[in-house]
């Protein structure tokens, strides 16, 4: 149960620090700026990476979850528990800045600029990015070690910078599920959903044709 526990409080602090920094910054006009709210997302993955991967491999997100399941790291009976217990994190995490921020009407939503087509795309290949990343940083499905926080928080942040404004970069349908089901702009949501988990699942592939050996080396 610590697993999961560890899985749902996680996923909370990563929407509530992230998408509280979005709205903070709407609020406040600025304050934070877009940077400020890149790093807020590369940081918190970061410090929760440290913090939790000894206890349930912070995953804190659903596609990653999946992606280990896929690569044969991580146990099949455990996927839907931990599927819940980050949903139900950041679920809860967007029902207190709901509490808090009231007026705030997406609640920092993944929303696309542009063409939906288009963040798509980007969010695709962002998410596949990731992963990749984590696979070949974390050690079994446990996303621990000396510079794997570094590596993925890092990864987070520079995904953030580049593609946030349009995409709002999310990687991650936990952390856009909650704040678009609770503020109710869900008309992009499964888009989210789908490619964040499909560039996760190939990027299982990519990983695994980068371990394949070749001349009996």
């Amino acid at each position: 149960m610590r697993r999961y526990f560890a899985e749902c409080l996680g996923t909370f602090i990563l929407v509530f620090c992230g998408t509280g920094a979005i709205m903070i910054n709407h609020e406040m006009g600025g304050i934070i700026t877009h940077p400020g709210v890149a790093a807020t997302f590369g940081l918190v993955v970061m410090v929760l990476i440290y913090t939790l991967g000894d206890v349930s491999g912070c995953h804190i997100n659903p596609a990653v979850t999946i992606a280990f399941t896929i690569a044969g790291r991580f146990p099949p009976a455990r996927l839907l528990p931990y599927i819940a217990s980050q949903l139900a994190g950041a679920l809860l995490a967007s029902l207190l800045l709901r509490a808090l921020f009231p007026a705030n009407a997406t609640l920092g939503s993944t929303l696309p600029v542009g063409p939906a087509l288009r963040a798509g795309i980007i969010e695709f290949f962002l998410s596949f990015f990731l992963m990749l990343v984590i696979m070949r940083a974390a050690t079994g499905s446990k996303e621990q070690g000396l510079f794997a926080g570094v590596a993925i928080g890092a990864t987070v942040l520079l995904e953030a910078l580049f593609a946030g404004p349009v995409t709002g970069a999310s990687m991650n349908p936990a952390r856009s599920l909650a704040p678009a089901v609770i503020s109710g702009h869900t008309e992009y949501l499964w888009l989210y959903l789908v490619v964040t988990t499909a560039g996760m699942a190939l990027a299982v592939f990519a990983w695994k044709g980068l371990h394949l050996k070749t001349g009996g080396k």
